[in-house]
């Protein structure tokens, strides 16, 4: 899967397959990020309307890109602009979509990903279930080379990762450097007025980048988590609470230019990060996504680690709330579990665990990192789980590279080295287990087992993780809420260590203790 613009001449179009349609304005404009708006509205045979924006792509060039959400038909579109230009207001086409979805790439064979029915983990358009299995690569929009992202796809997607976190363009208004991505304090640059506080004075070149990046990414089956512009420490924490400080009207116009270039591909729409968010750029860019991805991709909110996580919780646009646990090596699964009771209700996760190796050797390393995926999802974080490494984050060209926070480097580790790090394996493969799971809509059950981890969808999955293994009781007094048929995986390597199906009079599986197990109760 691609961004790159869809070859129409071999014949109709996949559904959810990205197409481009260039527009060329007639006229001049001197600020045309900032004056010029331009959208469509593509009709599908059925009725079915999507609107799109388009954006500004330099000189005279703006784009519309759109992926069509129904398989089969004929779909129209006639672009809009204000002010009106000969150019890019008025124009129209048709385009016609395969009957079949294509096949290879999940996101072309099951649709973009969305909430689900309650609102509480993701599913794919055409409803089958997905577990975020995210991955903490703040920095490779900037720092990162084609060359670069393609070795950590490769490695990311062999350990079962399926999404990144990423700030869209680098926060730190005080942040100097040559504007070179192999170069020691270099970083690539997506608005020249960013020192000053503002983001105005769009670079299209950086976005050019980008696409090629996320087009990588979308390849390996790999979803960016966009974060406009972080509320608070930023890269370096040199002035990084820039989405703090640009206005609001500013930050919701890059929403919607981030919805317009990067929305009809897989997406995560992170509208406010690292603040407590009541920030008022955060309303102002989540309202923005909410108006314009007519997708309805995940749009929400990841904190600070000490806020009460719950702002704009009745908020239309907002689908998700992520905690962060900062990063002091402790387990507190309890903020995940706190954040599940708040109504109404919101998909929630932990979407910053501990950096492995973050500032010490031995901090949150190896199985640490599994221990906190699995305890978190099964306290309610149903929306998945996420992984962080010392220097990966900052994208630390190699290991001697200076000018970073020692507080947050892993020692004598750059970007690749640290993509080697153990714990990456264990939260990875968090993916693998669940994949192919009923996983829509669980929830944490303290009483239907003796684990003191687990998660249920009566009659249909059942979930538990015990750090140190051993039989789990089970209390069904009714036989109907707790599938029959259980195997037990080691979370460690995935594999099968027992399996069975329980019997009218059993109501424990088995396992003889002594290491991490994960129990699984499906009839599937």
């Amino acid at each position: 899967m691609s961004t790159a613009p869809a070859d129409l001449s071999g014949g109709p179009l996949p559904a959810w397959s990205p197409l481009e349609i260039e527009l060329t304005a007639q006229r001049p404009y001197t600020h045309p990020y900032r004056d010029v708006e331009v959208w469509a509205e593509f009709t599908h045979d059925s009725g079915t309307v999507v609107r799109r924006p388009g954006f500004w792509d330099g000189g005279s060039t703006w784009r519309l890109r759109f992926a069509a959400p129904l398989a089969g038909g004929r779909w129209t579109w006639r672009s809009v602009s204000s002010p009106a230009d000969p150019g890019l207001d008025g124009q129209r086409g048709e385009l016609t979509v395969a009957d079949r979805p294509a096949v290879g790439n999940r996101f072309l064979r099951h649709g973009f990903w969305r909430m689900s029915p309650q609102g509480r983990s993701l599913v794919h358009a055409d409803g089958t279930p997905a577990v975020l299995v995210g991955d903490t690569a703040w920095a490779l929009p900037w720092r990162a080379t084609e060359q670069d992202v393609r070795v950590y796809a490769a490695d990311r997607r062999a350990k079962g990762f399926n999404a990144v976190l990423m700030m869209s363009v680098q926060p730190d208004r005080e942040a100097r450097g040559p504007r070179d991505r192999t170069a020691d304090h270099g970083f690539d640059v997506g608005f020249e007025d960013l020192p000053e506080g503002h983001i105005n004075e769009l670079n299209p070149a950086y976005f050019q980048y980008l696409d090629r990046l996320t087009g990588i990414l979308a390849e390996h089956e790999i979803v960016p988590v966009l974060q406009p512009l972080f509320q608070g420490w930023g890269w370096k924490g040199q002035g990084g609470d820039s989405g703090a400080v640009v206005p609001p009207e500013e930050y919701a116009r890059y929403c919607r230019y981030l919805v317009a270039r990067y929305g009809a591909s897989p997406a995560v729409w992170l509208v406010g990060a690292d603040g407590s968010g009541e920030e008022p750029q955060i309303a102002a860019g989540g309202a923005e996504v909410g108006r314009w991805d007519a997708y309805r991709q995940p749009c929400g909110i990841h904190y600070a680690p000490f806020f009460a996580n719950r702002a704009h919780q009745d908020a239309d646009w907002l689908d998700f709330q992520w905690c962060q646990t900062g990063h002091r090596g402790e387990h507190v699964p309890e903020r995940v579990a706190d954040m599940w009771r708040n109504t109404p209700a919101k998909a929630v996760a932990n979407g910053e665990p501990t950096y492995e190796r973050g500032g010490v050797p031995d901090k949150a390393v190896g199985w640490w990192q599994g221990h906190e995926a699995w305890s978190n999802l099964c306290a309610g974080g149903t929306m998945g789980v996420v992984y962080g490494a010392g220097s990966l984050w900052q994208w630390r060209l190699h290991p001697e590279e200076p000018g970073h926070h020692d507080y947050f480097l892993a020692e004598d580790a750059g970007w690749r080295e640290a993509l080697d790090f153990e714990g990456s394996r264990y939260v990875g493969l968090v993916g693998r287990i669940l994949d192919g799971l009923p996983t829509a809509d669980m929830h944490p059950d303290w009483e239907i087992s003796q684990s003191r981890r687990a998660l249920l969808n009566p009659g249909v999955l059942f979930i538990a993780y015990c750090e140190h293994g051993g039989a789990v009781g089970i209390r069904d007094r009714t036989g109907t809420r707790v599938p029959r048929a259980y195997r037990v995986i080691d979370p460690r390597t995935g594999e099968i260590t027992g399996k069975g199906v329980r019997t009218d009079g059993m109501d424990v599986i088995p396992d003889e203790g002594g290491a991490p197990r994960v129990y699984i109760c499906y009839d599937g």
